[in-house]
């Protein structure tokens, strides 16, 4: 891509209206524009690091068997009625009609309507296990939208649902997404701690919250610091290895502030072992059992011709959150460096540019050819701005790498600089593999 036509409206100065950092960095580098308030527009920039983060959830839904259809945003009421939810929901519920008169609602969340259609299409317990899962668009009538992206009212996500035979099948799919999550926030580099946390509208006795760490974040945490050093890369996605995986998370203290007990942490965490810190909320799962099933009828027939009531789970992932939780975890004084697996671009290549002198122009280019031609995403800053300006305007971007033509650079060496980080000289092939390497590792 030539920077010249991208799409990206930068801004000079914060917004008035953004106060923390995620926000700022979003509108200056033009990723978002809010069309009202709590509703934004997704410009190209912020709508491909969206759509990266959506396809690392997908992949690690499907690693672990789950199987994705997609639902609506408007949904009948009816079914809301019948779990008695539609009048306990509140006003975060967008409540309309139809032309018919037909009570309607933008979905917050879905388990009624994945609980109708598996209870119309599944009549046998052979059918069981099942784990489904959709991206889309949410609503939720917040009443104080802030932070941008952080907490809106229109956002995208991933959610999903387990249908068990019984409790202990139950809890082995929500372990299983329990890994997944910690597989997937991995991916997108970031810490991710799992936190014993209510379970609120959505019901339950079993819930945990995937946490970052963020001086911003709403959420106030209290957790043994030996929680980060688990290893999650030592175990695969079997029964046997996700649930010695669960036991090493359950040994150490990990609350949010809904959960915490003051008693209990100066009980069980020793002074020096003692966190108490702010994060973001970057995934929510839930084991509920018969919560729905049980009020909407979603029954199987066992073997011996009985039936008995499917048990449930939900799991939750803002993948449009993530946006800002990304960059809230990864800005240093204004500069953004954003991880490779999201990132907009893999590199940029920054030439200084004169009008009367052709030769970096050419020089850019026909390296911007090579590394294309290798599978590497490219963006070329074409412009004719002086070369301070760029680099102002790319650390904004937060394109991880940077390939500088000036004057350290030569007809063999290439300056390669990495965003807040040593620039080396390399040859053209050095960056390249570099380059491709990262790109392997971050998968």
């Amino acid at each position: 891509m030539y920077l010249s036509k991208l799409f990206i409206p930068l801004l000079k100065e914060n917004p008035s209206e953004a106060k923390i950092k995620s926000h700022q960095l979003m509108l200056r580098a033009g990723m978002i524009r809010q069309s009202s308030t709590g509703i934004y527009s997704w410009l190209p920039l912020g709508f491909k690091i969206m759509k990266k983060i959506e396809q690392i959830v997908r992949e690690e839904q499907n690693k672990i068997g789950a199987q994705e259809l997609l639902m609506p945003t408007i949904q009948s009421a009816e079914i809301w009625k019948e779990s008695g939810r539609y009048d306990d929901y509140g006003d975060e519920m967008l409540r309309i009609k139809d032309r018919q008169g037909k009570e309607m609602l933008y979905g917050p969340t879905n388990e009624e309507l994945i609980t109708e259609i598996f209870r119309s299409s599944v009549k046998s317990y052979k059918s069981l296990p099942q784990l489904l899962y959709h991206i889309q668009w949410k609503f939720r009538d917040e009443l104080r939208p802030r932070f941008g992206v952080m907490r809106c009212k229109e956002f995208f996500m991933k959610d999903a649902y387990s249908f068990d035979i019984n409790d202990e099948e139950a809890k082995k799919s929500y372990n299983k997404m329990f890994f997944a999550y910690l597989n997937t926030f991995k991916r997108l580099g970031l810490t991710a701690i799992p936190m014993a946390a209510e379970t609120g509208p959505i019901g339950g006795d079993l819930s945990h919250e995937f946490i970052i760490l963020a001086d911003t974040g709403e959420s106030k945490i209290y957790s043994d610091k030996r929680i980060f050093d688990i290893n999650i890369s030592k175990h695969d996605k079997s029964d046997k290895s996700i649930q010695e995986l669960r036991k090493k998370y359950d040994e150490f203290y990990a609350v949010t502030d809904d959960k915490f007990n003051k008693e209990n942490f100066e009980k069980n965490v020793k002074k020096e072992n003692q966190l108490v810190t702010k994060g973001i909320e970057v995934g929510h799962i839930f084991y509920f059992g018969d919560k729905y099933s049980k009020p909407l009828k979603c029954s199987v027939d066992l073997q011996d011709g009985k039936k008995v009531d499917v048990k449930m789970g939900s799991y939750g992932i803002g993948v449009s959150r993530l946006v800002g939780a990304i960059i809230e975890a990864n800005f240093n004084n204004n500069v953004m460096k954003w991880p490779i697996s999201v990132s907009p671009f893999d590199v940029a290549i920054i030439p200084s540019l004169q009008k009367n002198d052709k030769s970096n122009y050419l020089k850019a280019e026909k390296i911007y050819n090579f590394l294309i031609e290798n599978g590497i995403d490219v963006i070329f800053d074409n412009t004719e701005e002086h070369l301070s300006a760029k680099f102002k305007k790319f650390d904004l971007i937060g394109v991880p790498f940077q390939i500088i033509l000036g004057s350290k650079s030569t007809n063999n060496k290439l300056e390669f600089k990495e965003v807040n980080g040593k620039t080396e000289n390399l040859s053209l092939e050095e960056i390249k593999d570099k380059l491709l390497i990262n790109k392997r590792n971050s998968n």
